[in-house]
């Protein structure tokens, strides 16, 4: 059967992977209430659409930091995508560059950032950084990440201490050995991650520290408040992610969504301000772009796509870019959004 929304490749991913990295994909902390809220709160957010608007010309371009991409959905840092598929984070580059979109490369990534560079030469890539305790390895990491043609450094602010996450608990999440071994890990115990690895001393003035290892620009996500976006800006970041984790750290907070309306309001255009965590469909799109953002990221379904093959030249997270791109499209038409997205 062809692969319609992205509730296929989530049904196809479940049934297809090995039960416990399903699980670890698909964990939230605690009860859930926040990676759940984070999908039912665009069902609580309706359009008032407009009729006879001429919708001839759809244009879904848009700019990131003065770079163009094709439309406004770009793919969130997430590890491990080996775990998904064998080539893992070279396949996702691929994918990212044939849609012409942004793909944040996370720090857990399962390929070295020189092989994704040439895995996807024309790529738009940006990466995700966790400060280690041992501030070497971070600083030797952003000059790698800078040397292979990195285009932005997005520092996740909300994981001081991994949240807890029960169904990783309950199967002793490891990574097959094969992989530890690739990232140069001897152990790891906090869900796959190595033990005590980040540093939970992390705060503001890092981003000074940042600033003086690259020019490149820093995007800060894991901000939920209008009073934390107020910070990042008078710290000089480029870029706001508004993000819960996908429900993975403090289970409680605000949907990503609901959280973004008061941080649009206090930043005021001083920087740029993007979502990720919920989005589903290309309408969830549109309604995170009218009440704000620039742009969404994809996490999880991000990773059902990789786990799907569609031939031997194409992987399904180019066709899960080609739903969302073609059904973010149609809402546009619909709700009569007749104004270029890129001006």
């Amino acid at each position: 059967m062809p692969m319609v929304c992205l509730s296929d490749f989530e049904a196809y991913a479940k049934k297809h992977l090995p039960k416990t990295t399903w699980d670890f994909f698909a964990a939230g902390a605690d009860e859930c209430c926040t990676r759940d809220g984070n999908l039912l709160a665009y069902r609580r957010i309706h359009f008032r659409p407009r009729i006879l608007r001429g919708m001839s010309v759809i244009d879904t371009r848009t700019m990131l930091l003065g770079t163009e991409i094709s439309f406004p959905v770009g793919i969130a840092p997430t590890g491990f995508h080996r775990l998904a598929w064998p080539d893992g984070e070279k396949s996702t580059a691929r994918a990212a560059e044939a849609m012409k979109t942004c793909y944040i490369t996370s720090t857990y990534s399962t390929c070295t950032v020189e092989e994704i560079a040439a895995a996807a030469p024309n790529g738009f890539r940006w990466f995700q950084l966790y400060i280690h305790r041992n501030r070497a390895l971070s600083e030797g990491l952003v000059r790698r990440v800078e040397a292979a043609g990195f285009q932005g450094l997005v520092l996740t602010a909300d994981l001081p201490y991994p949240g807890k996450r029960r169904d990783d608990i309950r199967n002793s999440f490891q990574l097959p050995p094969h992989m530890t071994k690739d990232l140069g890990l001897i152990s790891c115990t906090e869900y796959g991650l190595p033990p005590n690895s980040i540093d939970p001393s992390v705060n503001w003035n890092d981003i000074y520290w940042l600033q003086s290892l690259t020019r490149l620009p820093i995007i800060v996500k894991g901000i939920l408040t209008k009073e934390d976006a107020d910070l990042a800006v008078r710290h000089g970041v480029q870029g706001i992610i508004v993000s819960n984790h996908g429900g993975r750290q403090l289970d409680g907070g605000p949907a990503t969504i609901d959280a973004l309306i008061e941080i649009v309001d206090a930043v005021q255009d001083r920087a740029e301000v993007y979502l990720d965590g919920g989005i589903r469909t290309g309408s969830d799109v549109l309604k995170a772009l009218a009440l704000g953002a620039k742009c969404v990221f994809l996490g999880r379904p991000a990773l059902w796509g990789l786990t799907y093959k569609v031939n031997e030249e194409m992987w399904g997270l180019r066709e899960v870019l080609q739903i969302l791109h073609d059904e973010f499209r149609l809402s546009m038409a619909l709700a009569g959004k007749i104004f270029l997205l890129f001006d």
